[in-house]
This record gives C-alpha cells, structure tokens and sequence, in this order.
C-alpha cells in the first residue's frame, strides 16, 4: 500500500484528493488545522493537526514517519495560504505569514520526509497560475503569487539536486479552480472547474506524472484568471 502525504485537507482540494486516494487503497496522511470528521473516521487515513506556518509543529509528521510509516512514496503540498491586499498596505508580517505556510512550509516538510523518500518517489507542489513568470497578474495579489513563484524555483532545484536518488519534483500551477480560496479572491466568479475534478487531476499526476516529468511546472489552467 503507497504512502501519501497531503496537506491543506481540511477543505477544496486537499479534502477531495485525501478522499480520492483513501478510496482507492491508498494510505493518506492528511495535514491540516482541522479535520473533517469524514477523514478522521476513514481506515486509510490518518489525520495530524498541524500548524504548517510552526516549523516546531511539524515534529508531529516526523514522529509519525519514524515510528509507524517509515517510507514515503509521494508528497502533495497543497497547503496554501491566501491575502489579497493592496501593496501600499502590506505589512512585512503580511509577507511573512504567506510566505510561511505558502514556502517555509513546503521546505521544511519536504526536508523532514527526506530520509523516508525513496526511489520513484513523487513530490507535487501546487502553485497557481499567479506564480508563473509572463502570466496575468491580478492587484492585490503581491504576496500570494510571489510566494507561489517561490516554489516553483525551489521544487526545479530540488529536483536538480535529489535526480540522483530518483526523487522526482515537479509543480503544478493551477489556474481557476471553484473553492472557497477562489471565492475570497474573485468574488461571485464561477470557474469551470470543480475541486474534485481537479482531484482527479491531480491523482492521477501525482502517481504517474514523474515516469514524463522531472523538475518542471505544467501550466493546469484553461482560462484568466
């Protein structure tokens, strides 16, 4: 049975992707401040609430990982942590904040599961369309979509730097997905695609996209934003 972390569960996409796995045979640990009682009560799931923006919180995961898991065949960073505010009135906490959940985050786990991931292991992060050097950029957004640049560069380095343990690293930067994430930024707007669909995009990435994909970021967006 294959092992597969994920974070932000709690709702959107994390939550589906947790369920989708689960329900195929998979062992999910799932990552997030709170826990839906449908993910909790699931036999292939086990649930850890963490604050992902508390380095000393995700001590948590490492206890699980040395203890009980001891490997890790994929990661699925979807975690996130959103702020839109005009430029002029962000705060360098501000910054911080994002940029702990939405960066810190994704280092400091990736870095914990290190010693548990093995050949043919698959790390996903998810990033947004925002992140992407050239695409339409949306006010209000500075921090969120910088952070989301951030990873992109962090996952084409790892993936540099881990080839030679057959770890693969790649990105997904997602555009409009229906999640409440997306209601906060574009109130009312309706995207075309619903968060179990992406689910299922992402599913089937995560267990087949790294025997094509090393190291790259794959555009997952069908319109602006």
């Amino acid at each position: 049975m294959k092992k597969i972390i994920i974070t932000g569960t709690s709702r959107g996409i994390g939550y589906e992707l947790a369920l989708k796995f689960a329900n195929t045979g998979y062992q999910v640990l799932a990552i997030s401040r709170k826990t839906p009682r449908i993910l909790i009560e699931h036999e292939n799931i086990s649930c850890i609430s963490v604050d992902l923006s508390s380095e000393s919180d995700l001590a948590k995961v490492e206890n699980v990982l040395s203890t009980s898991w001891k490997t890790v065949d994929a990661i699925v960073h979807n975690a996130g942590s959103f702020l839109s505010k005009p430029f002029a009135e962000i705060t360098q906490q501000d910054f911080e904040n994002v940029y702990k959940v939405n960066v810190f985050a994704v280092a400091n786990l990736t870095r914990i599961c290190l010693p548990y991931l093995q050949k043919g292991s698959h790390v996903v992060t998810i990033s947004s369309m925002g992140g992407i050097q050239g695409s339409l950029k949306f006010p209000g957004l500075a921090a969120y979509s910088s952070s989301k640049g951030a990873v992109i560069t962090l996952s084409e380095l790892l993936a540099e730097e881990y080839k030679e343990r057959g770890i693969s690293f790649n990105v997904l930067a997602l555009g409009a997905v229906q999640t409440e994430m997306l209601e906060e930024a574009f109130p009312g707007y309706q995207a075309p695609i619903k968060a179990n669909e992406m689910a299922d995009y992402i599913y089937d990435f995560t267990l087949t996209g790294n025997k094509y994909f090393n190291g790259k970021v794959l555009q997952v967006s069908s319109t602006n934003p």
